[in-house]
């Protein structure tokens, strides 16, 4: 068994190494597959990390009457915190209100000198909340707009910022889907290209097959090295694509950082190098494999 192993991998180098121009032809279709490949785990990992990005500074304000005591803003939180939406909800009094509004405008001489003439605080008390996924905003609206919240609330920030919430979940809906469809059509055109490469293999070796055939050679043995071309594919685009690939990264990530200040490219990539290049052989292997596999089965009628 173990012969026969090592004859299958002889000849299957011995195959790729024969067909040198339209093995390196293959090699660099596949390589800009798994380039493509390689970057949308990146560009997911861009996506999201924007996405949350947003998602903080995306929240809905409930503001609340003047006559609202603090317990009963405070059982409003409490009974919000408890819903399974919501990821965290802050109470702003309404001295804290104030506070921040002097401290915002305190360059504001006509600002500040109306509010010293104010004999009482303007500012009403509200709570900030903050959901787990931008589509529990039309939840917590719905929930806070119930009869009983009703005497107590002023006005509900959703309104102004549903836009934005609908434009953001849309966002991230559409390139799940955009990098869904890339990795299918480019997945697509490597094994395509791969599958023609070993089609040809094949048709240039049939003399070759036929003479194997006669002296009694197994199916696996005459399947086997077209096997093993469609592996080396895999394997040799796998780490040339990465190769590629890092200087790509080196370049960009300054620019990303300046757009997505949390969002170190060039640090994600360091620290998930080994996890990248096992993707990209693995990825590169499957495809080689199954490339390989369409075409013996279609033209090595064995």
């Amino acid at each position: 068994m173990f012969t026969t192993l090592s004859r299958i991998i002889k000849y299957g180098l011995l195959g790729f190494w024969r067909n040198g121009w339209l093995s390196t032809a293959t090699i660099a279709v596949m390589i800009l597959a798994l380039m493509v490949f390689e970057g949308l785990i990146v560009f997911n990992v861009v996506t999201k990390t924007a996405m949350e990005s947003l998602k903080e500074k995306i929240d809905i304000s409930v503001y609340f009457k003047t006559d609202a005591s603090e317990d009963e803003i405070l059982n409003i939180k409490k009974s919000l915190s408890s819903m399974t939406e919501v990821k965290g909800v802050e109470y702003i009094s309404r001295d804290k209100a104030l506070e921040i509004f002097k401290t915002r405008h305190e360059e504001d001489e006509t600002i500040v000198a109306a509010l010293d003439e104010l004999k009482e605080n303007p500012l009403a008390a509200s709570l900030n909340i903050k959901a787990y996924n931008p589509r529990d905003y039309a939840v917590i609206d719905a929930y806070l707009k119930t009869e009983s919240f009703k005497p107590l609330i002023d006005k509900i920030s959703y309104a102004q910022n549903a836009i934005v919430i609908e434009r953001l979940v849309k966002i991230i809906d559409t390139v799940k889907r955009l990098g869904l469809f890339l990795t299918i059509m480019f997945a697509s055109i490597a094994v395509l290209i791969t599958f023609n490469t070993i089609r040809l293999a094949i048709y240039s070796n049939r003399e070759e097959i036929s003479i194997m055939r006669l002296v009694g050679a197994s199916n696996f043995f005459t399947r086997g090295p077209y096997l093993i071309e469609g592996i080396i594919y895999g394997l040799i685009a796998g780490f040339l694509s990465f190769g590629v690939f890092v200087p790509v990264i080196y370049f960009i990530a300054p620019y990303i950082k300046t757009f997505i200040p949390e969002m170190n490219l060039w640090v994600y990539l360091y620290s998930n190098s080994l996890i990248l290049i096992g993707y990209q052989i693995l990825f590169g292997v499957i495809l080689g494999v199954i490339s390989s596999s369409i075409a013996i089965r279609k033209y090595l009628n064995i």
